[in-house]
């Protein structure tokens, strides 16, 4: 019984941890393609980067930008172009400002 219970708190607080992110060089490297758009309306997610792991909690926009792709959940690639991204993102100034606007793409950082 506390195996299960042990191995069930591990699952659960990896996946809380959903939103480390690391910035590949390539877009072959990356889990993700990412275009940073000008203005939040164009966005499908707004995010903000906080300065710490333990921040990043969920699937709501607040990530991690961890230094090895190791220890990030999700690798991503920086776009030039809007149309090559597999997500819109627009990084805001406040964590609370941090939210889905595209409800359809949530699946991309499960």
């Amino acid at each position: 019984m506390r195996l299960i219970l042990l191995f069930l708190l591990i699952f659960i607080s990896l996946d809380l941890q959903a939103q480390k992110v690391y910035s590949v060089q390539s877009d072959y490297m990356a889990d993700i393609k990412v275009f940073v758009t000008q203005y939040e309306y164009q966005a499908d997610l707004l995010v903000y980067k906080v300065k710490y792991d333990y921040q990043a909690k969920e699937n709501n926009g607040l990530w991690y930008f961890t230094e090895s792709s190791y220890q990030a959940d999700k690798n991503i690639f920086f776009t030039k172009y809007d149309y090559q991204a597999d997500l819109k993102i627009y990084f805001v100034d406040y964590d609370y400002q941090a939210k889905w606007k595209n409800m359809e793409k949530t699946h991309l950082l499960n």
